[in-house]
């Protein structure tokens, strides 16, 4: 399955451009790790632990995630400022293209309200 899934992500992700919806970054927190914290510190200059005082909060599974959204990063063009220091759940979503699909498929319904490559891809499978 993971490589029909994979199919339909490249597909999908070569037909719509991210940039003309920029719907996660207006509306989803991501998990925020350490790692990613130091990413972005480097990027923009910052010691880590400025970077956890200006734009993260800790939420309700005790994890770093956004003070505010949308992102503080998302400029006005839907281009994001630290896009090669973003948080590895950016990078990876909409997670339609990690390796054991079964094991993401019910993240990837709930995305399917946001991302349209997640819809597509799940309409596709559905359809299929």
């Amino acid at each position: 399955m993971d490589s029909i899934v994979h199919d339909l992500h490249e597909r999908f992700s070569s037909e719509i451009n991210c940039l003309e919806c920029a719907a996660c970054c207006k509306t989803l927190g991501p998990a925020i790790y350490d790692k990613d914290i130091e990413k972005m510190a480097k990027a923009l200059r910052l010691k880590p632990s400025e970077v956890v005082t200006l734009y993260l909060r800790i939420d309700e599974d005790g994890d770093y995630v956004f003070k505010t959204m949308p992102c503080p990063f998302l400029m006005a063009d839907n281009y994001c400022s630290i896009y090669e220091s973003r948080p590895k759940a950016c990078r990876e979503y909409p997670h339609t293209d990690r390796k054991k699909f079964s094991q993401i498929y019910k993240l990837t319904v709930k995305n399917t309200a946001t991302c349209p490559i997640a819809y597509e891809v799940l309409k596709e499978l559905i359809k299929n």
